[in-house]
């Protein structure tokens, strides 16, 4: 996986499931969550829990991370 730490927007549905993230300003449609898990993160760093997300979107494989506190979505990494 390839490091990439870059800020997001992550579209969803009414039913708040993940539909498409839009990466350098492009759409990739979110075909499936490989795998999901919660990071409590540092907290001797304050930083905040996160909910973390490896998804097939559209030609990636990603890894989003979302910090519902600030509703801020960035993406961690993709398969390189």
């Amino acid at each position: 996986m390839k490091a990439v730490q870059q800020a997001v927007t992550v579209g969803l549905t009414p039913a708040g499931q993940l539909l498409r993230l839009v990466w350098q300003g492009r759409p990739y449609p979110i075909r499936g969550v490989l795998d999901q898990w919660r990071y409590g993160g540092r907290w001797w760093l304050n930083e905040a829990p996160r909910d973390c997300y490896l998804v097939q979107a559209g030609e990636l494989v990603a890894e989003l991370h979302h910090e519902a506190a600030l509703d801020r979505w960035w993406l961690a990494r993709i398969q390189d």
